[in-house]
């Protein structure tokens, strides 16, 4: 594979010497209110270089790190279901040669794409999930495949029992019912992550990261924004704890860039793209 022309910050290794690629799936096609995360990942490799490479807060820096940018997948915007074959394809390229996929969305529905070559390899997968929406519908509006339904996809691979949602603060009825049957959600913050990182010691783990977890008033740039979320502290610090487990794979979701003009909430989601590279990469670069 060739790395990207234009690289996030830090992140121009090559593809041999890397343990982690990242790669963008701009894909909003099945977005339910406002479009715009097709424009996150190109937008963060852009903007990224206003970022220092290096972590105050780990005591960590990119510049020590081995991480590919394969960039941008080109991805049908006409068809769900080709997108989604496409994202699984590249992440299946990135399992097979042993190393962790990072995928930056785009809307929550390419998790699904990830997830599905993942869980091949990793059959007792778990998956933890933060978020505002429990996205646990089994459709919306007549479609089964959208960011609304996202997390009953990604059920219908691992099953009862092995997703981890956390900051959930909006859904519909149902939604919250049938999930209380099927997996465990946390309502409002993070509350009761410790536990639960203490249960999956040991095991495969993916981790997907919609960002609207954070209040909008930390991060005003979403397609669907939900009042009564995180601060940024609270999401690095609930990341750097996730990060301790034996993470097979990730993602990071649903930034909308151009809904915010002052540039604030793509700088948050690279701060925080920054600390998870970071602590992925931690014990190689000790």
């Amino acid at each position: 594979m060739e790395r990207n022309i234009e690289t996030f910050l830090g992140c121009d290794n090559e593809f041999d010497e890397s343990r982690i690629v990242i790669f963008g799936a701009p894909f909003d096609s099945t977005t339910s209110y406002r479009p715009g995360t097709r424009f996150a990942s190109k937008t963060m490799r852009a903007e990224s270089y206003g970022l220092e490479t290096y972590s105050p807060y780990q005591d960590l820096d990119l510049e020590d790190a081995k991480i590919f940018d394969g960039g941008d997948l080109e991805l049908c915007f006409g068809d769900t279901n080709l997108a989604l074959d496409a994202i699984t394809e590249y992440t299946e390229k990135v399992m097979q040669s042993g190393k962790l996929p990072l995928m930056i969305g785009g809307e929550h529905l390419v998790t699904l794409g990830a997830v599905r070559s993942v869980a091949k390899h990793y059959p007792d997968l778990h998956i933890i999930h933060f978020d505002a929406h429990a996205d646990l519908r089994e459709e919306y509006l007549g479609a089964h495949l959208s960011h609304a339904t996202v997390l009953h996809r990604v059920w219908d691979i691992v099953g009862d029992n092995r997703i981890y949602q956390f900051g959930i603060r909006s859904g519909e009825r149902a939604e919250f019912e049938w999930g209380s049957k099927h997996v465990i959600t946390h309502k409002f913050d993070f509350e009761g992550l410790e536990n639960v990182i203490e249960s999956l010691k040991g095991k495969p783990v993916y981790f997907t990261l919609d960002l609207d977890v954070l209040d909008p008033s930390f991060f005003p740039g979403t397609g669907t924004p939900e009042a009564g979320g995180v601060t940024f502290l609270q999401l690095l610090d609930a990341i750097l704890k996730v990060g301790e487990l034996n993470i097979v794979g990730c993602d990071i979701n649903e930034l909308s860039p151009l809904l915010d003009a002052s540039g604030a909430s793509t700088a948050v989601a690279l701060k925080v793209m920054r600390e998870l590279l970071l602590k992925l990469e931690e014990k190689h670069i000790r």
